[in-house]
């Protein structure tokens, strides 16, 4: 344990992966301080509006959909790769090309990458973490998709604050267009710095070690996890583990059928879908808007919007900490029930006109921290151990669809729902699927911590 934790190749690989992480949550929150801007300038109807604010989602549901599948053919690595080109094309596109039809292709070209990062960067550190620590580096991956938001809102921030001191800089200069006359492009443009070190970075890191067996290049992969654990014997074992269940597998959709692997799939699913209803994304996209309508004034509201995100990457720090000493299973009901009751409390203040005070405050923050620790990054632990080897990627876009799919209700409704429920029954109604996920959790979910992922499938094939 005490070679794996001091590797620092171990390191390389997880950050550069989670650089993955990071360009994805930056680009879904960057839309918040571009909007505004965008719509002005080109005088956007509400048609045109939608379809700016959707075209990145529609291209990470293109994303999803063709990933898993080319993941399991043509490795991990090469569709890191492709996420990264994807990102820094968009990036660069959104930043300087003029036609708004091409600046939302360019936005959809982002979007693809989203989907493809949003399942490989997840599914790639898993396969090349020890079991040990598995748990926590999978977790960095959800820690850097909050800091990427988080950095979106700084940056947004910041960008606009240096727009209003700038008067003397030439009006014909590329610096004065992007930074200053129309700003929302040099929002976009910080996504290329990053894009690139993504790109740069995975010429450092390896193919997954698990993929390389199942396509029967064993040296390579020996060497790989060699260099991670620094047990040559452990190693060897673990080979040997993977080999033997790859022979047992077709990598057939119809082996997530069978009844173990049919419970395992059902959970796949259930987790990012209660998780997108646990009411995340009401608040990272309807905060202002919420606190504004209560009465909080709406910079107020704004600056609650980066405390809001700066608790969300903090908390996180919760789930790399305990996430493989407590386990998956204890810290999801924990951060489930926390959720539950948090958001109870949040319905209750908003009923009974509580919106000034410190307790409203604090029920939000206690609902950040419980889902920073577990519901956000949980999901991605668990769908990127449950699944057999050769259909992995597969079973992985079948889980992060249903999660696009949940986000994409939640956002449709979450509006209708204020309108109709009230905020407080809007709050009630999240809360209630918290609690669903609690039971789902407590009756379906078995504890995978310290477990190599052939030990898990192992035991999937054992359930009748």
């Amino acid at each position: 344990m005490e070679g794996i934790q001091n590797n620092k190749y171990l390191i390389l690989i997880t950050s550069v992966a989670s650089l993955g992480g990071l360009l994805f949550g930056f680009d879904i929150a960057v839309i918040s301080g571009v909007l505004p801007f965008v719509q002005k300038q080109f005088a956007l109807s509400p048609v045109e509006e939608g379809w700016f604010v959707s075209s990145a989602l529609i291209g990470a549901v293109i994303g999803v959909a063709f990933s898993g599948e080319l993941s399991d053919r043509y490795g991990r690595k090469k569709l890191l790769v492709l996420a990264a080109l994807l990102f820094f094309f968009s990036a660069l596109g959104c930043t300087l090309i003029p036609s708004l039809f091409w600046i939302i292709g360019a936005r959809m070209i982002g979007g693809v990458g989203i989907g493809v990062a949003s399942i490989i960067v997840p599914l790639y550190i898993s396969e090349i973490s020890p079991a040990a620590i598995r748990g926590r580096l999978v977790t960095c991956y959800q820690l850097a998709v909050t800091t990427g938001i988080l950095i979106a809102y700084l940056t947004n921030a910041a960008l606009l604050n240096f727009t209003l001191g700038q008067h003397g800089l030439s009006a014909d200069s590329l610096f004065y267009l992007l930074y200053v006359k129309e700003v929302w492009r040099g929002m976009f443009s910080i996504l290329i710095l990053p894009s690139l070190l993504f790109l740069v970075g995975l010429i450092l890191v390896p193919e997954s070690p698990r993929w390389l067996i199942m396509k029967g290049i064993n040296e390579r992969a020996i060497s790989i996890l060699t260099r991670i654990t620094n047990d040559r014997k452990q190693v060897s074992i673990d080979v040997a583990d993977i080999s033997r269940n790859l022979k047992s597998e077709k990598g057939t959709y119809k082996e997530l059928l069978q009844p173990g692997m049919r419970k395992a799939l059902s959970i796949g699913l259930l987790l990012p879908f209660l998780s997108q209803f646990s009411g995340i994304n009401a608040i990272i996209y309807y905060g202002p808007t919420i606190l504004h309508n209560a009465g909080i004034t709406m910079s107020n509201s704004l600056l609650s919007q980066i405390i809001f995100g700066f608790a969300i990457v903090v908390f996180t720090f919760i789930a790399i900490w305990k996430v493989d000493k407590i386990g998956r299973r204890k810290l999801y009901l924990v951060g489930t029930a926390g959720a539950t009751i948090s958001l109870f409390l949040t319905g209750l203040c908003f009923y009974f006109g509580y919106t000034s005070g410190i307790l409203l405050l604090v029920s939000v923050l206690l609902f950040l921290a419980s889902f920073a620790f577990s519901i956000g990054p949980l999901k991605f632990v668990v769908a990127g151990e449950i699944f057999p080897n050769k259909i992995r990627g597969r079973a992985m876009a079948l889980s992060i669809m249903v999660m696009w799919i949940a986000d994409t209700i939640v956002g449709q409704l979450t509006p209708v729902s204020l309108r109709e429920l009230g905020t407080a029954g809007t709050f009630w109604v999240f809360s209630f699927f918290c609690l669903v996920g609690f039971f789902v959790i407590l009756k379906m979910l078995p504890e995978t911590k310290g477990k190599s992922l052939e030990q898990i499938e192992d035991f999937w094939k054992a359930v009748h």
